[in-house]
């Protein structure tokens, strides 16, 4: 497991979010120090702190992880998001569809 980059992923998220540390660190439930300590790959977060930045800033693991998975659970992943992306769009085309049907009754 690679902290450094974990923490770095952390902080690009953060980041994105506009959020300071103290911020990621009320909505995760640690303290804003300690978000500083994993920004910097000072300390290693636990499963439950990990859980918790994700579910805070709306990502899966992945993104937090993806220095430390493998090539092929990395693939596995994007397998698993083309996979989404292509029912999503059969979805939409089927509701789509169903409402033209409709707009002509």
């Amino acid at each position: 497991m690679d902290y450094r980059k974990l923490g770095t992923r952390v902080r690009q998220q953060r980041e994105l979010n506009e959020w300071t540390q103290a911020e990621l660190a009320r909505r995760v439930g640690v303290s804003s120090s300690f978000i500083g300590h994993i920004e910097r790959g000072e300390k290693k977060a636990s499963v439950e702190t990990v859980v918790a930045l994700c579910n805070a800033m709306e990502i899966s693991p992945s993104v937090l992880l993806q220095d430390s998975l493998t090539d092929a659970v990395m693939r596995s992943q994007l397998s698993y998001a083309e996979e989404n992306r292509d029912l999503m769009d059969g979805l939409v085309h089927l509701l789509r569809e169903h409402s033209r049907r409709t707009e002509y009754r």
